[in-house]
């Protein structure tokens, strides 16, 4: 047998294509003699595939870290190299505007200091600079990217970006807010926070990362350390940093598709997710980070992970992945009680609780919460970070949460402590009933007004049973969502009227919208948006103007033109004030068609606010924005007829150095449309077919919960429409050319 023993990978190969044992060891004793050790480890390695996998997997990493080795040896020994080069920046140095004063801490792939600046203001700030000797392509990237999605990022809960450049030596660095607290769970121990205080700081964090991901940012690396709090004007404030191996969900950051070739594992192995250790390709989206909340409100509950950290550590990488894939994790209450009794106390006194009264809150519902961000598979997960934060926040609030199985006995005993004054009236109510029909002669006009009562009363109780069955249903309908029953949630959503504010009744409505977005059912989705509308009084600016996003092409893609004309009217009615977030959004939402010039005039405050955002965004490389602003800008200059103004602003959108496939595809449809116009009409049909190439190879994919990779639905969408505009215009005119 032509067999090079040497060769241990393809031994192992033939070996596992052996079909029975007496086969593979005869071949084994041939090709490698009387080694009974080999032989021994071969036979151990087909006994477990996967750990066979690993043990390659690992070898490719060990040749890779000496490659590294050798090249930084060779770095270190160019006598063409001074001295300081291949040092760290020294305490002292000005970079730009900054002195380094400190060094505080390490990254992934960057050091961090305590820096000063002076100009234009003083202030103390936090510089982050690539390792020197690190600046490989991919470490180059991933800290760009960081850079990228901090500047994107406005929110009073992550650390905001103010400046950027080089060194000397050519390393990117980046400058933040420096921000002084500790971590969230020190802080939480050392100031003995009670449960729901700790509840509170962690729903806050939850909204910061829900604003990570609607700017297509997913952190990746959530975890205590990476989450400080201090303290401002006397209150606890959060503050997410470090998103240093963040995903951005837009491909050009970094130069490739997700699963393009096989990814190091790059986090903390306690929070990862089990996508995260999956390198088969699996694509990891928003709900990889609802997992690693999960792990962070398991320990802030009960002081620990789910699987322990340390362990986790001295794990290979095939072991770790079998652990957080396969292992099921306890309950927090089941982890509690398995503690030793003096442990189990010191813990509930931190969390200013004694231990009967913790134990019976992690019980009743908050084990079904955890373990809901935990689930191994990703679509049965919290679809958002907002959609655990407001499980949490129907916790604090008294009410019974979305996940839990739940009886009625445990609804109706939640609603009578939340409803205790109108029980208690109601049975004063009746027993004045009771003494009213007792002296009904001598006390007409009381048990009159005691028959009165009564009715309001019971028209009260009315009204609680069928706001107690309305959020029932609502609950039933959020289940069978998680559940992909999106057919009989619609139906159930049907049924209810849903006029009254409400933040479940919101997250059914856009989940059922974006159902029938994906299955072409127009005039369905414009309906359960236009609900969406009415119930969602309760949620951020941010994002109560993308649910505004989702109504308009859904209506225009149903061809209701009258309703299109109401619903802009509306838009510009509600947001025609001084205070206008997002204007962008709602300038192009309201020019999917063409408009008059009483409606263009009403844009036209809009339209000045979003050409000093844009000139300000841009100072401050905040792309993704200003890149949006332009867009919305060019669609108001083609409607009013300025073409050659139009097609500046397209050019400028066209020109960021940020990338957004839906965003591109209708700067450059409306680019064709102005080029047209002008008689340039080579240029139109070039900038068309390249707008619709653009189209087809990065249209949206099949429905699926989570962030998408590629943009938003309703900017693939808003992108279709103006290119079907485009079509209609210059299409039919290069067909009349070509008979004539």
């Amino acid at each position: 047998m032509d067999t090079n023993p040497c060769d241990e990978s393809e031994v192992f190969e033939r070996a596992l294509a052996c079909e029975d044992e007496t086969e593979r060891l005869a071949y084994l004793k041939e090709a490698l003699g009387d080694d009974e050790k080999q032989i021994a480890r071969i036979l151990k390695l087909v006994e477990s595939v996967g750990d066979a996998e690993s043990f390659f997997e690992e070898g490719s990493e060990v040749v890779e870290r000496a490659d590294e080795l050798i090249r930084l040896r060779d770095l270190a020994n160019d006598p063409l190299l001074e001295e300081g080069d291949f040092q760290q920046e020294s305490l002292g140095v000005r970079i730009g505007r900054y002195n380094l004063i400190q060094r505080i801490g390490d990254g992934g792939c960057g050091v961090i200091y305590l820096a000063e600046q002076e100009e234009p203001v003083r202030r103390m700030v936090a510089v982050k600079i690539v390792r020197i000797g690190m600046e490989s392509p991919e470490v180059i990237t991933r800290f760009k990217a960081e850079r990228q999605a901090l500047a994107m990022m406005d929110h009073p809960y992550i650390a905001h970006v103010y400046d950027a450049g080089e060194t000397r030596n050519g390393s990117p660095y980046f400058v933040m807010e420096h921000v002084r607290g500790t971590s969230i769970t020190k802080y939480c121990d050392q100031n003995s926070l009670d449960l729901r205080a700790r509840l509170k700081l962690f729903v806050q964090v939850c909204h910061a990362i829900q604003h990570a991901h609607q700017k297509g940012i997913i952190h990746g690396d959530i975890k205590p350390s990476n989450i400080m709090v201090c303290r401002k004007d006397g209150e606890a404030i959060p503050k997410v940093i470090d998103f240093g191996i963040a995903r951005i969900t837009e491909a050009r950051l970094t130069r490739r598709r997700p699963g393009s070739r096989k990814e190091q594992l790059v986090g903390t192995p306690a929070y990862m997710s089990p996508e995260q250790l999956d390198l088969n390709g699996l694509d990891v989206d928003t709900r990889s980070d609802v997992y690693s909340l999960g792990v962070l409100l398991y320990e802030l509950l009960m002081g620990d992970t789910p699987f322990d950290a340390n362990e986790l550590m001295e794990l290979t990488t095939a072991e770790l992945r079998r652990v957080v894939q396969e292992s099921l994790p306890a309950r927090p209450s089941e982890k509690y009680l398995r503690l030793a009794v003096e442990e189990r106390m010191r813990r509930a006194k931190v969390r200013g609780s004694a231990v009967s009264c913790l134990i019976g809150a992690l019980r009743q519902e908050l084990d079904f919460v955890v373990l809901k961000a935990l689930e191994k598979n990703r679509s049965l997960r919290y679809e958002t970070a907002n959609a655990l934060a407001m499980d949490i926040e129907r916790f604090l609030n008294g009410h019974v949460v979305l996940v839990h199985p739940g009886s009625w006995s445990h609804s109706a005993g939640k609603f009578i402590r939340r409803n205790k004054g109108m029980f208690v009236g109601g049975a004063l109510v009746a027993l004045a009933l009771v003494m009213g029909t007792g002296v009904s002669t001598l006390l007409f006009l009381r048990e009159r007004e005691a028959k009165q009562r009564a009715m309001a009363a019971e028209h009260q109780q009315m009204k609680l049973r069928e706001e107690a069955e309305q959020r029932e249903k609502l609950t039933q309908a959020s289940l069978m969502i998680s559940q992909g029953r999106y057919a009989e949630a619609d139906k159930l959503a049907m049924e209810m009227p849903l006029e009254e504010p409400s933040l479940v009744a919101a997250s059914v409505l856009r989940q059922l919208g974006e159902w029938h977005v994906y299955h072409d059912r127009w005039l369905e989705a414009s309906h359960r948006f236009l609900q969406l509308l009415r119930v969602n009084d309760y949620e951020n600016a941010d994002v109560s103007s993308l649910d505004f996003l989702e109504v308009g092409p859904c209506i225009v893609k149903a061809g209701d033109h009258d309703a299109y004309e109401s619903f802009r009217d509306r838009v510009i009615s509600r947001y025609d004030d001084a205070h206008r977030p997002f204007v962008d959004r709602f300038i192009k939402i309201s020019l999917l068609r063409p408009a008059n010039g009483l409606l263009l005039r009403k844009l036209e405050p809009m339209v000045q606010d979003g050409i000093e955002r844009s000139g300000k965004e841009i100072k401050r490389g905040v792309y993704f924005e200003a890149a949006w602003h332009a867009m919305a800008i060019a669609l108001f200059e083609y409607r009013s007829g300025n073409y050659s103004n139009s097609i500046q602003w397209c050019r400028s959108c066209l020109d960021t150095p940020d990338h957004n496939a839906p965003r591109e595809v209708t700067a450059m449809a409306l680019l064709a449309l102005n080029l047209h116009k002008t008689a340039s009409e080579g240029e139109a049909l070039a900038m068309l077919d390249e707008a619709s190439r653009l189209l087809e190879r990065d249209r949206l994919p099949a429905h699926d919960r989570g962030t998408p990779v590629h943009g938003f639905w309703f900017d693939w969408v808003f992108a279709d429409i103006i290119l079907d505009e485009a079509l209609a215009e210059i299409r039919p005119k290069e067909s009349i050319k070509a008979e004539l």
